[in-house]
């Protein structure tokens, strides 16, 4: 399956990005992990399904009501296979 890594910064911690992004991608049936950056941005590394992909990517670019997204960075990877969507901490 096909698997992209997300940068994503702006107002991105301490809104719950992690939590409600980690929802989305259960409900989308994908897999891989999130975290946040010591920069103060979100780095996400998630396989699944492109039309999957797609929608989760389209979430990244607005987050949850209290973020403020300025840029989000997609970047092909090579396949990979996680177990779930888990947060890392």
């Amino acid at each position: 399956m096909p698997t992209i890594h997300l940068l994503i910064s702006g107002k991105v911690q301490g809104v719950f990005y992690r939590a409600s992004a980690k929802e989305l991608a259960n409900q989308l049936k994908l897999t891989g992990w999130i975290k946040n950056t010591r920069e103060g941005d979100v780095e996400i590394m998630v396989s699944g399904e492109q039309e999957q992909l797609d929608k989760f990517t389209r979430w990244c670019e607005e987050g949850p009501d209290e973020a403020n997204v300025e840029e989000v960075i997609v970047t092909n990877k090579d396949e990979a296979t996680f177990n779930g969507f888990t947060i890392i901490r």
